[in-house]
């Protein structure tokens, strides 16, 4: 039985155990790159505009 690899959702859990965007294991410019880099994008985001909203 094979696993697809879903990209987006690897990137969400990398933010999620704060590894950094720079450790994106795709090709740079393959769209498993830009799937991986936009997952890890939505959860980074959200906490850091969670953070600010006490600002």
């Amino acid at each position: 039985m094979t696993v697809d690899r879903d990209p987006f959702a690897e990137g969400e859990r990398a933010a999620r155990e704060n590894i950094p965007r720079e450790a994106n294991p795709y090709q740079d410019g393959s769209d498993e790159h830009a799937l991986w880099s936009a997952g890890h994008e939505k959860i980074a985001g959200s906490r850091e505009a969670r953070g600010s909203e006490g600002s």
